[in-house]
């Protein structure tokens, strides 16, 4: 089977170990795209096994749909992406991922301190939040979005 044969979407959903639905949802969404048999079937590339694949693993790294859509849209549609193709979007996730570590230390870091305090609410936190001074930096879970404690 060559890069730019055709496969049904039972064959895409066989391969990639996605449901027929969730194929769909992203052909939906502009993740892939299809064209018609003459009998009015749904046809995928077979490069859109990868792209499929893609989406499994950047779903489980954590992306949204919305940023996985961005990192695709980076890609050539109708053909194989190369190997720099992939390794421009591994170095953008990889960006997005040292965030999302950082942001989770960032978290992990404020629960040790307030385990076994019972008061679960920044807003009577007399160790993080006395008087509710992150209120002042806006709503939301402040230190946890990066803003300095006691500051």
């Amino acid at each position: 089977m060559r890069p730019n044969d055709v496969v049904s979407i039972g064959d895409l959903a066989r391969r990639t170990g996605l449901s027929v639905s969730a194929i769909r949802f992203y052909e939906a969404r502009g993740l892939v795209t299809s064209s018609r048999s003459e009998g009015g079937q749904r046809r995928f590339l077979r490069s859109d096994i990868r792209r499929l694949s893609f989406i499994r693993i950047a779903q489980q790294l954590g992306l949204s749909i919305d940023a996985i859509a961005d990192e695709l849209g980076k890609l050539p549609q109708g053909r194989t992406p190369t190997a720099k193709d992939w390794e421009n979007i591994a170095s953008a996730i990889a960006t997005l991922l040292d965030a999302r570590i950082a942001e989770l230390q960032r978290t992990r870091n404020l629960l040790d301190g307030c385990i076994g305090c019972g008061c679960l609410s920044l807003k009577n936190c007399t160790l993080y939040n006395p008087g509710d001074r992150a209120a002042a930096k806006g709503s939301g879970p402040r230190y946890v979005l990066g803003d300095a404690v006691g500051d």
